[in-house]
């Protein structure tokens, strides 16, 4: 995946795509950064994977706070740059699969309060580890059932 990220960093520089370029020099530093916390030659692909959701994070949270100020300019900057590094990651998840695990989660469980949610989370997380979910969105969905 890496290789990919690079070959299309030296796409950007020969086409004279600047704001591309510029993203993937944020995800690469990002990424240099990562392979050097965790003391590794090569990162693999998904440990990349998590670091792009990271960056889509910061940049979705940095949405929020420039809504509230009404700066636009910046909301449309930051969700081009979601745009592209949305690329990289694996397709997410259906609506209605995702609720069709949840279900079976709840079913299997049998959760009665508040208080089992640490649980079906941890079940969850093991469930949807193979597929790209926003845990957050599902961590929403129940709280709500709860």
């Amino acid at each position: 995946m890496q290789n990919t990220i690079n070959n299309d960093l030296k796409d950007c520089l020969k086409t004279g795509d600047k704001f591309k370029l510029s993203v993937l020099r944020m995800l690469k530093s990002a990424l240099q950064l990562e392979t050097i916390n965790k003391k590794k030659e090569c990162l693999d692909d998904e440990e990349v994977i998590n670091v792009i959701k990271k960056q889509v994070k910061q940049r979705t949270d940095s949405i929020s706070e420039y809504e509230k100020y009404n700066i636009t300019d910046k909301v449309v900057d930051l969700k081009k740059e979601i745009a592209i590094l949305s690329d990289y990651l694996p397709e997410e998840i259906s609506e209605e699969e995702l609720l069709e695990i949840i279900d079976q989660v709840f079913d299997t469980l049998k959760p009665s309060s508040m208080k089992d949610m640490g649980a079906i989370m941890k079940k969850l997380t093991e469930e949807l580890k193979e597929k790209n979910a926003d845990m957050s969105k599902v961590s929403n969905i129940v709280r709500q059932r709860l």
